[in-house]
């Protein structure tokens, strides 16, 4: 078993992130968004915004590092699969319920599963060329 690249891991959260942002920028016209919204919520301002937005970047990007052996399908697509999952379930269900815009954030507006959506599949990008791992075989066990 490999274990992860942490320089990888780590430059692809960033990247995944400024990706995302960008993506962010396209569909909303607005340029960190995000970490307006932290700073703003918790009182501490943009600067810790954009620190506790680009470190869950990294995070997440290191979490990915450490269950892609594990996910189903294809290198290309496990990174996919997971920002999906980890969109509707951190997102969907439990970020954005928590702002007051309602699942998926449909209170907010009817794009934003959409805009979401589309922002987190931008952040995989970095994902698929930059977290390299073995993928475990589906071996099935024999008994002599």
């Amino acid at each position: 078993m490999k274990s992860i690249n942490w320089k990888n891991a780590i430059i692809a959260g960033i990247l995944g992130t400024i990706l995302f942002d960008l993506a962010g920028l396209l569909l909303t016209g607005n340029w960190w968004d995000i970490p307006g919204l932290l700073g703003a919520k918790t009182g501490l301002g943009l600067t810790y915004g954009v620190i506790g937005h680009y470190s869950n970047g990294v995070l997440l990007s290191i979490l990915f590092a450490g269950i892609a052996p594990s996910l189903w399908g294809p290198k290309w697509f496990r990174p996919l699969l997971f920002v999906i999952g980890e969109t509707i379930a951190l997102v969907w269900l439990f970020m954005l319920p928590l702002l007051g815009a309602g699942v998926a954030g449909i209170d907010m507006d009817p794009m934003m599963p959409v805009i979401t959506l589309l922002r987190h599949l931008s952040y995989a990008i970095p994902l698929i060329f930059l977290i390299n791992y073995d993928i475990i075989p589906n071996v099935k066990s024999v008994k002599n």
